[in-house]
């Protein structure tokens, strides 16, 4: 571990002097909102949205189980959330919105 801790602390060194590095062509020092700037083909080559393979995980994302909502029910209900701490959420799910 430490020896592997030397190189990489001296590696991180080096890049922010080169990433800081002065443009010689900027007298300011200040960088211009031009250099700052990439183009949007050149952002998406790495950033990248990842696709969706198939029609269940495009409709579980959209629609939530009964389960889920059921959940949520009680979580937004104090008196039920603090109970489902206490006895588990089954039985105070029970207590105040009946059986599910």
């Amino acid at each position: 571990m430490g020896s592997l801790l030397a190189p990489l602390i001296v590696t991180l060194a080096l890049a922010v002097l080169c990433c800081c590095e002065k443009d010689p062509k900027d007298p300011s020092g200040s960088p211009s909102a031009a250099s700052i700037k990439i183009k949007k083909e050149v952002a998406n080559a790495f950033v990248k949205r990842q696709k969706r393979s198939s029609l269940y995980e495009w409709y579980s994302e959209y629609y939530k189980s009964p389960m889920e909502q059921m959940h949520e029910r009680c979580e937004n209900y104090p008196p039920c959330d603090y109970l489902s701490d206490q006895i588990g959420f089954s039985m105070a799910y029970n207590r105040f919105f009946g059986r599910y």
